[in-house]
C-alpha cells in the first residue's frame, strides 16, 4: 500500500483543519497522533458527553471515529483537496464511561477519488483498555473544499 503524502505540507493542513472544525472542538476532543495514513483523536469523559445511563454516548464515539478515519484520509489527499465521509458503518462493542476515549483512525486502502479507511475507538483509563467501537468509512476526496 502507498502511503506516500500529495501534498508536501500534510501535517499542518490537517492540524489546521481539525484545529477549524468547530463540532470536534465543542466536543473537546484533540489530536493525540498524526502520521500518514493514521490519526488518532483523544475525548476525555465529561457529564455532557454522556447518554441517561453515564457511559460515552455513541453520538461522540461515532464522531471522534468518523473524523480519525476521515482525517488519516486526508493525509494521503492532494493540497488542493478536503475530505467528505460518503458511507460508514460503525459497530458498538461496549459501553463506555472510562476517563478518555480514543479513536484510531487507519487508511486501509488510499484512492484518488475514494479512499477506504476504519476506526476502533477504547476507552482508557489507568486499569483498562476496553473496546468500544470499530467501524469502516467511505472518504471522498474533493476538489476545491479548503481543509
Amino acid at each position: 500500500m502507498d502511503l506516500s503524502p500529495r501534498d508536501p505540507d500534510w501535517e499542518n493542513r490537517v492540524k489546521a483543519s481539525f484545529g477549524s472544525q468547530a463540532f470536534m472542538s465543542h466536543l473537546g476532543a484533540e489530536l493525540a497522533h498524526l502520521s500518514l495514513g493514521a490519526v488518532d483523536i483523544e475525548l476525555k469523559m465529561r457529564p455532557d458527553l454522556t447518554q441517561q445511563h453515564g457511559f460515552f454516548h455513541a453520538g461522540a464515539t461515532s464522531s471522534i471515529a468518523d473524523s480519525a478515519a476521515g482525517y488519516a484520509a486526508l493525509t494521503l489527499f492532494a493540497a488542493d483537496f478536503g475530505v467528505l465521509t460518503s458511507e460508514y458503518k460503525i459497530n458498538l462493542l461496549n459501553p463506555a464511561r472510562q476517563k478518555v476515549l480514543l479513536a484510531r483512525g487507519r487508511v486501509i486502502k488510499p484512492g484518488r477519488t475514494l479512499t477506504i479507511a476504519k476506526a476502533d475507538v477504547y476507552g482508557l483509563d489507568e486499569s483498562a483498555q476496553v473496546h468500544v467501537a470499530t467501524g469502516l468509512f467511505t472518504l471522498m476526496s474533493v476538489s476545491g473544499v479548503k481543509d
